[in-house]
């Protein structure tokens, strides 16, 4: 009798850190938690929540929606009517991930400018605004900033390119509003308080499905004013949610422990991009990497995307391509020490040896 082939080894899955899966504490909270009909205001842990995050952000009122994306497009046409333009980078989520939405639901117009590895320079966008477009060209009414930015690789944004983009906006009345749904990951890397970002715009979205592990869910923050039209809006766009506390509890126990362990992550990322730079040089700057993502030009290892996310795959590694040339990792609560060096013994002389020996 043949002896069994060995077993692979478990999959490293760095496709994204939404993959993760609930602990089992988080699983515990979930249960525990008080519920009530939301859609009437009556989910206790609901509000408990949005209080929460409104406080951390240094807003007075927040609103929790099933998705990040649905985040972001209520603030959009909170600030933006039909019409209207909003302006933010060319690799912005808000424009180049949530299938155009501000267009198809909102009737929104929409200009970019080119950000390197997203990195905001405040002069860009206040170039490129029109506040008082008259008869003639569409009327700018809101900026997006995205922090930390994800299709940039992980990139935080200055604090003080943010200040002077709010110095710059402010006297034309354009609003400002920050897709953090990795500003926790900002926070952590810069020491940087929540509510110090927070006050620089006129609302922000956080994700808790992300960095902090939670199954599902966002969260909006801004005004009370603005956060009563979004609960209008949330519940237009199909968004009105019954007993949903047991969700609500996964982000509450997430932000009392899964927030400082974020720097784990980006301690692992960093470590394993320092390795990839050695073995593919000019595929990754480590000097970039601040945050839990890494973006490899695997072209300059002689791959293309596909193929190099192909050949990861069959050893048991997750990838995600973002071009033809390049791949994204994202570390996790789910990847560990052991993880992230299973990930660089198959992956970095996959960089070193190119596509011809795989």
């Amino acid at each position: 009798m043949s002896a069994s082939p060995a077993a692979l080894p478990p999959a490293v899955d760095l496709l994204s850190d939404t993959v993760t899966k609930p602990t089992q504490a988080m699983r515990d909270a979930m249960v525990r938690a008080p519920v009530g009909d939301d859609v009437f205001g009556e989910d206790p842990t609901v509000r408990e929540l949005e209080e929460r995050v409104a406080s951390l952000l240094g807003h007075e009122d927040a609103l929790f929606t099933p998705t990040g994306s649905m985040a972001n497009q209520l603030c959009l046409r909170l600030h933006v009517g039909p019409g209207e333009e909003l302006v933010a980078d060319s690799l912005a989520h808000v424009l180049r991930a949530e299938m155009g939405a501000a267009a198809v639901l909102s009737g929104l117009s929409a200009r970019s400018w080119v950000a390197d590895h997203g990195l905001l320079d405040a002069a860009q966008p206040l170039a490129l605004m029109i506040p008082d477009g008259g008869a003639y060209q569409v009327n700018t009414r809101l900026v997006v900033v995205e922090n930390t930015h994800n299709f940039g690789g992980g990139t935080v944004q200055p604090l003080d390119q943010i200040q002077q983009l709010r110095a710059g906006t402010q006297p034309h009345r354009v609003a400002m509003h920050l897709d953090g749904a990795r500003l926790w990951n900002a926070h952590v890397a810069t020491g940087v308080p929540l509510d110090t970002y927070g006050r620089l715009f006129d609302t922000v979205s956080v994700c808790l499905s992300k960095g902090l592990g939670a199954p599902v869910g966002s969260v909006i923050a801004g005004s009370h004013d603005l956060m009563a039209q979004a609960r209008i809006w949330r519940k237009r766009f199909g968004g009105g949610m019954r007993q949903i506390g047991i969700l609500a509890a996964a982000g509450l126990y997430a932000l009392d422990h899964h927030v400082e362990r974020l720097a784990d992550d980006h301690a692992r990322a960093h470590r394993f991009a320092g390795a990839a730079a050695v073995a593919a040089p000019g595929s990754v700057d480590p000097a970039r990497v601040q945050t839990n993502i890494v973006i490899l030009d695997v072209a300059r290892a002689g791959w293309t995307s596909g193929a190099f996310v192909t050949e990861a795959g069959r050893h048991g590694i997750r990838l995600y391509a973002v071009s033809p040339t390049a791949v994204r990792l994202v570390w996790h609560l789910d990847v560990d020490d052991a993880g992230t060096d299973r990930a660089t013994e198959v992956l970095v002389p996959l960089l070193e040896k190119g596509p011809q020996t795989s």
